[in-house]
């Protein structure tokens, strides 16, 4: 698969047929994480894997709306940072989120971005307050986002080279 199509083709999956991912599928995604290019090399995130089912269904609950795949996913990875290693950690553990969300599609996994960052849970905390006690996070840690992870069941359509919004770019000047 070509990169364009690649990136055409990933949609984000929230239904999963509720099959066990592959460990090594699991070890690339996590990979292709730990690849990722951080700013000065400083690498922040620390990844927290859970596969539990019952864990799962608690994360579920961790953001109003957003969050309910989790509950079905065979896998999520929840992206922390030591945001005492640099000030730009939000950029560097998106770079990793993309990375590993890309993995997942070429794989033929399916993965959807659950943003943790500023949000709240279903009953008014904070979204990073929630995973940091339930994952037992230390505090200096901050959250990021979660990748829920599994076996897609449901295939939505590409996107087609039409579909992308080409007045935004612009030449030389805005």
């Amino acid at each position: 698969m070509e990169f364009l199509d690649l990136l055409l083709t990933r949609r984000s999956i929230r239904q999963y047929t509720g099959e066990p991912i592959p460990k090594e599928a699991l070890e690339a995604v996590l990979h292709a994480g730990l690849a990722s290019p951080a700013s000065r090399a400083r690498r922040p995130w620390e990844l927290v894997v859970v596969q539990d089912p019952v864990t799962l269904e608690k994360l579920s609950h961790c953001r109003v709306g957003s969050a309910r795949m989790l509950a079905g996913a065979s896998a999520a990875i929840v992206v922390f940072a030591d945001q005492r290693k640099t000030d730009v950690w939000t950029e560097d553990c998106s770079i990793l989120m993309s990375n590993m969300h890309l993995m997942a599609h070429a794989l033929g996994l399916g993965s959807c971005w659950v943003q943790g960052r500023l949000r709240q849970t279903e009953a008014g905390g904070s979204t990073e307050d929630f995973c940091r006690e339930l994952l037992s996070v230390p505090e200096h840690c901050v959250l990021e986002a979660i990748l829920s992870l599994g076996i897609p069941a449901e295939h939505p359509p590409a996107y087609t080279l039409d579909d992308l919004d080409r007045e935004r770019i612009h030449y030389e000047r805005f």
